[in-house]
């Protein structure tokens, strides 16, 4: 059949399916058709219209991704705490910090007899409480201006709420609690920590979108932006490009989960998505996540000259039964939190603190 005589109604039958289309709560006539049966129209999910020619199935109040965001922001904003304005004094040699808790898996569970080491909700948070407080007194020795606070990457370990505990492709997981207790305590620690930093200089948080929790992790970001909008302290990128980009002096840095784009590809994307960026630094650095364990590539654009510089971060999280069968368990060092120092030199230190 010809698509223009399929889908064509006449107009007054147009006109009564858009009218049924309205929102449910302004539509009269879906209203009183509720009311007369009895039925709770915020129960209504869909519906159907039937003409003579056709039956139309129509799905009321239908809410896109941005309309969602907004009312989070809003619920949020009706809560979030004022902060006092802080002034900075200003540093003539001022530095950059990163800190990056990668892979913290919040509601991921070990238990000792069968992994050799416990691991659960309390240890995780514990262990980027004493990560990030290890990488700041390391930092003591250079004046900050600005601390980089790298959030996602797999701050939450399931995607989802029913019996399989998976990641967000479906991936069984060994949890400890609740999927709601997960989202609820990794927000009260990213809270915790950014109010420690936010004493030694303003903060950037920026989402990187993640594999286990490509979903609830981008809705956390966005709880955490909701949170700070009444302090110009603290900015929370929480957009879900899951490639982002910022400059420091003469330092370009991209931060990626790193399960995404193959890593020989990194530096050309670089070089690509924000070119003037690239035309105005000397020193480029992906920083990347997702394998627990140090890597470092340097992709050189003559012999003696460092182009990119593409470096995986350690995690604090223990090893789960599934990675300790493998025999994925790592060297003594590989759990740990990272950190960064950045002025017009480029990378100038490199903090660890290791559990």
């Amino acid at each position: 059949m010809n698509e223009e005589k399929r889908y064509r109604l006449k107009k007054d039958e147009w006109d009564l399916v858009d009218k049924y289309r309205e929102d449910k709560k302004n539509n009269s006539l879906l209203q009183d058709e509720c009311n007369a049966a009895g039925i709770d129209i915020n129960s209504v999910s869909m519906y159907w219209y039937k003409s003579q020619k056709f039956s139309i199935s129509a799905r009321p109040n239908q809410i896109n991704q941005t309309d969602f965001l907004n009312s989070i922001e809003e619920l949020i904003s009706n809560y979030a705490p004022t902060y006092p304005t802080i002034d900075y004094p200003k540093k003539e040699d001022g530095h950059l910090l990163i800190i990056n808790p990668a892979d913290v898996h919040i509601g991921k569970y070990a238990d000792a007899l069968e992994t050799n080491q416990n691991y659960n909700i309390k240890i995780a948070k514990d262990r980027v409480r004493e990560g990030v407080k290890g990488i700041l007194r390391n930092a003591e020795g250079f004046p900050l201006s600005k601390i980089i606070f790298c959030i996602g990457n797999d701050i939450l370990h399931t995607d989802s709420s029913l019996s399989t505990n998976g990641t967000s492709k479906g991936t069984p997981q060994d949890v400890d609690g609740k999927w709601f207790n997960h989202f609820t305590e990794a927000l009260s620690l990213y809270v915790e920590i950014i109010e420690m930093l936010i004493q030694i200089a303003p903060v950037e948080a920026i989402h990187s979108m993640s594999n286990h929790d490509y979903m609830s992790g981008f809705h956390l970001a966005h709880a955490l932006k909701s949170w700070y909008r009444n302090t110009e302290a603290v900015k929370v990128d929480a957009d879900p490009n899951p490639r982002k980009y910022f400059k420091w002096k003469n330092s370009l840095i991209g931060l990626s989960h790193g399960d995404g784009a193959k890593t020989a590809k990194m530096p050309m994307l670089m070089a690509q998505e924000v070119s003037q960026l690239w035309a105005d630094t000397k020193y480029r650095y992906w920083y990347l996540h997702h394998i627990h364990h140090k890597q470092r590539y340097k992709f050189m654009s003559s012999f003696d000259d460092i182009g990119v510089t593409c470096e995986f971060l350690r995690s604090p999280s223990g090893t789960d039964s599934w990675h300790h069968q493998k025999g994925f368990t790592g060297s003594p060092q590989s759990k740990a939190v990272e950190g960064f120092i950045h002025n017009e030199n480029g990378q100038v230190a490199h903090l660890t603190h290791i559990f």
